[in-house]
């Protein structure tokens, strides 16, 4: 059972490092400027000379006028220790199995401005004295008591959690109150945990369009594998390098222009062209942009619709999983909707509310 354990553990661990690349988190982030003034940032899921998060708001310190910025990672970090000499007092044996560290920033003039940013900068960051670089007591996992108590003292989390431990990432953030942009796969709509977040307006997606194919650079390994087994749709070749692509979008509690957007009706309600589903009363809306304007019950949309919703304009009511059953229907009401004997796709339930 152990041996069966630690290849999961493996196996998860190898599916989580997933490094988001620079001009994704520059195209999400642009519409949440206003959010990040005086506030404390906290990558939680990123070693500096790796992540792209920290990049971002290292560059942006002085734009966004941060307050902090601090970022962590767990131990044995691919990247650690294999770019800039970290401390020297530490053993090879000990650097060997890459211990977590820390590094908090709260300066940024000793950073270069001509738009690039290497190691050399990275050092520069740390060789201030306003700034800092230090070992963790822990193993550097955002569930540790020492990465909590640094989460307690942040106002915003943004990062890339581990997807096999996306449901604990998001619970932990709903604890301690904290605000946050975090990516995520797609099919994390659908975990209870969160969907009931989303239709509690309580959690909604960012502003990158969910059909939006988001590349990642991942580990040699990962390409290697893809590429032996004949995963070919896991990896993909752009501008000469291959990255590993995922069906992910972004997920946050700040607000944004965009979910105020009207959804512009149109569309009549007929019964011929929207007809009910054999299982329970509700309509089948097979695109967002066809919903009936003069329609006053419950709608069965693509889970797409998430890109469209605003929470002025529509009320999500349920899921096609029991427990995003419709308070008005029966216990023994089945979930699974269909059409004249024809099962549709994943839905979720809304009404109007004007």
């Amino acid at each position: 059972m152990a041996s069966n354990k630690n290849l999961h553990s493996a196996k998860d661990k190898k599916k989580d490092e997933f490094y988001t690349q620079l001009t994704d988190i520059e195209k999400e982030l642009v519409f949440y400027k206003e959010h990040f003034n005086g506030k404390k940032v906290f990558c939680n899921c990123d070693d500096p000379y790796e992540s792209n998060f920290f990049k971002y708001f290292a560059l942006n310190f002085n734009a966004l006028g941060l307050k902090k910025l601090t970022a962590t990672c767990y131990r044995g970090s691919p990247i650690s220790y294999t770019e800039l000499p970290l401390f020297p007092e530490l053993t090879s044996e000990e650097k060997e199995i890459r211990p977590p560290y820390k590094a908090v920033i709260s300066d940024t003039s000793h950073l270069g401005r001509d738009g690039a940013f290497d190691l050399t900068d990275i050092g520069n960051l740390l060789q201030n004295d306003k700034n800092s670089c230090g070992l963790l007591n822990g193993d550097g996992d955002f569930r540790s008591e020492e990465c909590i108590e640094l989460l307690k003292d942040a106002d915003i989390v943004v990062t890339n959690p581990p997807f096999s431990l996306f449901r604990e990432f998001i619970a932990q953030l709903i604890k301690y109150d904290k605000k946050f942009i975090i990516i995520g796969n797609k099919n994390a709509i659908t975990y209870k945990e969160v969907f009931s977040l989303i239709k509690e307006n309580k959690l909604w997606i960012g502003v990158t369009p969910m059909s939006k194919e988001v590349y990642f650079n991942v580990p040699q390994s990962y390409i290697d594998d893809a590429i032996e087994n004949h995963k070919d749709r896991s990896v993909v070749c752009v501008d000469g390098k291959y990255v590993a692509r995922s069906q992910s979008i972004w997920f946050t509690n700040l607000d944004n222009k965009k979910r105020h957007d009207e959804l512009v009706l149109y569309k009549q309600y007929t019964t011929a062209e929207y007809p009910k589903y054999d299982n329970y009363d509700a309509i089948e809306v097979s695109k967002a942009s066809d919903i009936p304007m003069d329609y006053d019950g419950i709608m069965g949309v693509p889970i797409t619709f998430l890109d469209k919703y605003n929470p002025e304009q529509f009320e999500i009511v349920g899921c096609t999983y029991n427990y995003g059953r419709p308070e008005e229907w029966a216990e023994n009401t089945d979930m699974n909707p269909s059409i004249n004997g024809k099962n549709i796709y994943k839905r979720l339930f809304i009404k109007r509310k004007k």
